[in-house]
């Protein structure tokens, strides 16, 4: 199993829509999705000249720690506390 971090999309999305564009990054234009988009697609293009079956998948939240352990975060859509009096 392969993990790829893109870790410059920011920048690819700077290059690729330029400098008054760049000021809507993370506002209307999520960098890191479009670009796994594009890399994903490069990939399954790739995949399928070399006779590849593969399932890629794009995943929000994941983030490598060190080189030993993934971290899969919780979004956590409520929270009570309850103390006794």
């Amino acid at each position: 199993m392969l993990l790829i971090e893109v870790t410059n999309a920011r920048e690819v999305m700077r290059q690729r829509i330029g400098s008054l564009g760049s000021r809507l990054i993370g506002r209307v234009v999520d960098a890191e999705a479009q670009v796994e988009k594009a890399l994903i697609q490069e990939l399954e293009n790739a995949f399928r000249e070399s006779g590849i079956e593969a399932r890629i998948l794009s995943v929000d939240g994941l983030q490598l720690v060190g080189r030993s352990h993934l971290e899969l975060p919780l979004q956590v859509r409520d929270e009570r506390q309850v103390q006794l009096p």
